[in-house]
């Protein structure tokens, strides 16, 4: 048996084939991106209109199958932009339609922590979700997956895109300050960590200032890089030793970052744990997590009535019920 994943979140438009057993059998992206501004959701959403046929295509044939073969359709419904998960969910059920498919639908930050243990050796860890809208640290616990610590105010991803607009370094402009960073020095910027929370948007004013005064784009893209991850690894750090875990995995699209994972790796072998890091494919927005999540909910026996989406829709707010 096969699902078929569509993710519509924000800026990346995706389509994937994932069999019941949790094997990937295509995982096809379209991203929208901009020389300069960042994202504007009704610009998003028409990206997605356009592409989401040529991906479709493209998922199946990768994945040698046909869409009527396909047994279940999961798709992101929330958190996120909601032109982008309108466009999605629109998608989604006109193919469930079509083809008289089950369907259903998924929280998008949990797929990013279901797929991190299905594409690694984690067993029971803390996650480190670091992506455009999210910096949290979250854990299994009760029943739920629980936020130990978070942003105060913008998520990390977000955070770097807005100093990149400022430099006009475009958009994404991570890719771009990681580079950038490795020819920069340190300066000083605001360190802002408060108990298990942390927060970015003093980091981002201040280093604005610093542009506007004629400080360099390497230095600062250095310095943005070595204060925010060492905020992430200090509260990751507290996070395993409150939940008493020895496994730390970090996901989401800032992962995809090579000096975050040496922080972070450096930080849990200090303390005889173990790092893992998901795969540069799957760190990001892409739909095999979708798909991962969707198997996970229909074979724990979740059905869905009403093809709806949860723009808001937090992790905390999601019963674990196929663990």
């Amino acid at each position: 048996m096969n699902c078929l994943g569509i993710e519509s979140t924000a800026h990346t438009f995706g389509i994937s084939v994932v069999d019941f057993n949790g094997k990937i059998l295509s995982n096809e992206i379209d991203m929208f991106s901009v020389k300069d501004g960042g994202m504007i959701p009704h610009e998003v959403a028409e990206h997605h209109r356009k592409v989401c046929d040529s991906v479709l295509n493209r998922a199946l044939e990768k994945a040698g199958t046909k869409i009527e073969d396909i047994n279940l359709i999961s798709y992101s419904h929330g958190p996120g932009l909601s032109p982008a998960l309108i466009v999605g969910k629109d998608f989604a059920k006109k193919l469930s339609e079509e083809n008289k498919t089950d369907i259903i639908g998924v929280n998008h930050c949990i797929a990013h922590l279901t797929i991190g243990t299905l594409v690694t050796s984690a067993k029971d860890p803390v996650y480190l979700y670091v992506s455009g809208v999210n910096t949290q640290v979250i854990a299994l616990a009760g029943g739920k997956f629980r936020i130990f610590g978070e942003t105060l105010d913008i998520g990390l991803g977000n955070a770097l895109d807005k100093f990149g607009r400022e430099a006009g370094l475009g958009f994404p402009a991570g890719p771009l300050i990681e580079k950038l960073a490795k020819k920069g020095k340190y300066i000083e910027l605001p360190y802002t960590v408060k108990g298990m929370d942390v927060s970015f948007a003093g980091l981002v004013t201040k280093t604005k200032q610093l542009l506007d005064s004629g400080n360099s784009k390497e230095d600062l893209c250095f310095s943005m890089q070595e204060t925010c991850f060492s905020m992430l690894a200090e509260v990751s750090e507290r996070a395993m030793a409150h939940c008493e875990k020895d496994e730390l995995i970090l996901i989401g699209g800032v992962g995809a970052n090579k000096r975050l994972i040496q922080m972070l790796e450096k930080m849990c072998s200090d303390r005889n744990a173990k790092f893992y890091s998901v795969p540069l494919e799957y760190a990001g927005d892409q739909a095999a997590m979708i798909a991962w999540q969707g198997i996970l909910e229909f074979k724990a026996g979740k059905r869905i009535s009403e093809v709806e989406i949860y723009p808001y829709e937090r992790v905390d707010d999601v019963k674990v019920i196929w663990e």
